[in-house]
C-alpha cells in the first residue's frame, strides 16, 4: 500500500509546517513524500536503525557464505555464532565476550564485515553534517574495497541515500518507538498463530499493547461491603 493516502486529507498549507519525516529507505515511501509534501529534501530522515539493519544483513550474508565454505572444509568455527555478529558491542552478553574476542582475532571475512559495520555506527555521534559526510567518505572507501560483496552492496545503497541519512544530524529522529510497538504486534500474531478475523486481531492488539490495567482497584464499598 502506498503512503500517499495518508497525506490526502491534509491541505498543502497544513503540510508546510512539517519539519521532519523519519522513515525507511523504501522507494514507495520516498516517492509518496516527494509527491505530497512541500520541499521534502531536507525533511526526510532515514531511520538509523534501518540503516544499521541493512549493514547487519550484509554481515550475516558474509557469515553464511563463509560458514558454508568452512563447513565444506570440515571446519565448524562459525557454527552457532550468528547472533554474536549482530549484537551491538555494549549489548553482548558477558558470558559470550571471551568467545567473541577469540573469533575476532581469527582471519575471518565476517570479522572484517563486522568491523566495517561497527565503525559506521560511529556516524550517528557527529553533530555537524560536514564531519559526518567526511567520516562516511573514508569508511565508504574501506567498505567498497573490502572484497565482501554483501558489504559493498550495502555501502553503495547507503551512499545513494546519504543526504537523507545525514539529516539525522539535524533532527535526531528515529522510529525506535514505532518499531518497538510493531515488534509487540508481531509477537501477538505469533502467539495466536495468526488471525482469521481482522477485528479479533485489532482487539488483541489493544488488549496486549494498550496499557490496560488488568487488575483495577475495587471501590471500598463495591458489592455492598464497607470500608475498613
Amino acid at each position: 500500500m502506498s503512503l500517499e493516502p495518508y497525506f490526502w486529507p491534509f491541505a498543502t498549507a497544513e503540510l508546510a509546517p512539517l519539519q521532519a519525516i523519519c522513515m525507511d529507505m523504501q522507494d514507495p515511501y520516498i516517492r509518496a513524500v516527494h509527491a505530497c509534501v512541500p520541499e521534502p529534501e531536507d525533511q526526510i530522515v532515514f531511520d538509523k536503525f534501518h540503516v544499521m539493519r541493512l549493514m547487519n544483513e550484509a554481515v550475516d550474508q558474509v557469515r553464511r557464505q563463509e560458514h558454508k565454505q568452512l563447513r565444506d572444509e570440515g571446519v565448524d568455527t562459525l557454527t552457532g555464532t550468528r547472533y554474536l555478529w549482530l549484537y551491538p558491542p555494549d549489548n553482548l552478553p558477558q558470558h559470550l565476550l571471551a568467545t567473541f574476542r577469540q573469533l575476532r582475532q581469527m582471519d575471518l571475512q565476517v570479522s572484517r564485515a563486522w568491523a566495517i559495520k561497527e565503525t559506521l555506527r560511529q556516524r550517528w555521534h557527529y553533530r555537524r553534517e560536514g564531519w559526518g559526510r567526511r567520516f562516511f567518505k573514508e569508511r565508504y572507501f574501506w567498505a567498497t574495497h573490502s572484497r565482501l560483496d554483501p558489504v559493498i552492496a550495502a555501502a553503495r545503497t547507503i551512499h545513494g541515500h546519504l543526504d537523507n541519512i545525514l539529516t539525522y544530524l539535524h533532527h535526531r529522529l528515529t522510529n525506535a518507538l514505532n518499531e518497538s510497538i510493531n515488534g509487540q504486534i508481531e509477537k501477538v500474531k505469533r502467539m495466536a498463530s495468526g488471525f482469521r478475523n481482522r477485528d479479533h486481531f485489532h482487539t488483541a492488539i489493544y488488549f496486549h499493547c494498550g496499557g490496560l490495567d488488568l487488575y483495577p482497584r475495587r471501590s471500598p464499598t463495591a458489592g455492598g461491603g464497607h470500608p475498613l
